[in-house]
């Protein structure tokens, strides 16, 4: 046999870092509370109400996640935000790894880990607002999802904060 024939890809297949990061991604619906400023200076706090649906892609090594959310302030719709949100285990980061862009013509690349009940994910890199989303699974309960934001390397200041109620 020759040398060419000796090498073989290495093929990923989902592991236990997959498994658990499941458990942090429910489809499901949640109600609650924008803060003031959490949409920029001066926007005013506002209601939530949203939905996920997630699946998974390209093997089964990355979840797909769909987020749609209405905002209203009083009973006036202000918008419908809506996002995607890619993440999985990076084997050669050796690190959670996810990328989310919106409706807002953003996007940012996270990275993260799983610390007892809560998978933390921070954005990377130098722009001038850095986000943290973290979600809290603790046995038997609902699934909490936090955001949370720092600008100019200022501290972390909630803008959101939901419990998310599972489909079905």
């Amino acid at each position: 046999m020759s040398d060419r024939h000796k090498w073989r890809p290495v093929i990923r297949k989902p592991g236990p870092e997959l498994r658990e990061l499941a458990r942090f991604h429910p489809n499901g619906t949640w109600t609650g509370t924008v803060l003031p400023g959490g949409m920029g200076p001066g926007s005013p706090e506002m209601t939530a109400r949203g939905h996920a649906r997630c699946d998974w892609i390209i093997d089964g090594l990355w979840l797909s996640c769909h987020f749609e959310q209405d905002q209203f302030v009083g009973e006036e719709k202000i918008l419908t935000w809506k996002a995607r949100w890619i993440a999985g285990y990076d084997a050669s980061a050796g690190e959670y790894r996810a990328v989310g862009v919106d409706s807002n013509g953003v996007s940012f690349i996270f990275h993260g880990s799983i610390e007892g009940d809560s998978l933390i994910m921070d954005s990377m890199g130098e722009g001038p607002v850095r986000l943290r989303f973290t979600w809290t699974a603790p046995p038997g309960r609902p699934v909490s999802w936090k955001n949370e934001m720092s600008v100019a390397g200022g501290p972390w200041q909630l803008i959101e904060e939901y419990d998310i109620k599972p489909e079905g």
